[in-house]
């Protein structure tokens, strides 16, 4: 069975990394680093390093034994495009997506500058759909490196959303998440700026997903928007036939 999730935008999740480290604003609540020490104080032993970056080769071949197709996140608790993971163990990620097609990965970063850079020495599968995290306007260059990766499915995280992003290049974009932030320490989303990124979405005919208001009780905040849900979801799905 594939390892279930809560995320509303996903179906389960796969971690072949674990830990991170704290690159800019979005980070400072990181749910990860949470969970991460939580595993670790259970004695979980992917994480007895708790949230220090560590490779999981024993957990690069789950997906192949999923045979119910999924949409899987990758590295919900780390960045596959972290400085410290070697292209050679990247390569060995995106092997195991390619070989295991019936599935549809979403890998999302935040070092979008090492996308753009590895982009062309890795094997883009159809069904590998790639992210950028843009939680404010001052990190909006990461879309523009996004865009340079050969991936068939591009998508923006745009969560915790932390302040007005202005104009946003959609072009080549196929997918928009917009969330706040939740738990401990949250930081307040206006209804403003989401309807802004809403409303761009619809004018580029970009398939606009809203996960949730966010805040210390998420679930009592809701994700409602205007009165409904926006679930949305990239027309170009990039999943192949179950083997």
């Amino acid at each position: 069975m594939a390892q279930g999730s809560d995320i509303e935008w996903t179906e389960a999740t796969w971690n072949p990394v674990t830990g991170c480290d704290k690159i800019s604003a979005g980070c400072k609540n990181c749910y990860a680093e949470r969970m991460a020490h939580r595993l670790q104080a259970m004695g979980q032993p992917n994480y007895v390093n708790g949230f220090e970056l560590t490779l999981q080769p024993q957990m690069l071949e789950l997906p192949l034994h999923w045979r119910k197709p999924q949409t899987i996140f990758v590295n919900s608790m780390s960045d596959l495009f972290h400085k410290d993971v070697p292209l050679t163990y990247i390569r060995r990620v995106f092997d195991v997506m390619t070989r295991a097609h019936w599935h549809r990965f979403q890998v999302l970063t935040k070092r979008a500058e090492r996308l753009a850079e590895l982009s062309p020495r890795l094997a883009w599968a159809p069904n590998i759909w790639m992210g950028v995290s843009v939680e404010r306007a001052d990190f909006r260059v990461r879309i523009d490196m996004l865009r340079r990766s050969k991936a068939a499915v591009k998508f923006l995280s745009l969560e915790p959303l932390l302040g007005p992003l202005g104009r946003l290049n959609l072009k080549g974009i196929d997918w928009v998440i917009v969330g706040g932030e939740s738990g401990p320490g949250a930081r307040p989303m206006s209804e403003e700026w989401v309807l802004e990124i809403k409303d761009q979405c619809s004018a580029a005919n970009v398939a606009f997903f809203f996960k949730q208001w966010g805040g210390f009780h998420k679930k009592r905040a809701g994700r409602l928007l205007e009165g409904r849900t926006w679930d949305e979801m990239p027309s170009s799905v990039g999943q192949g036939a179950p083997a």
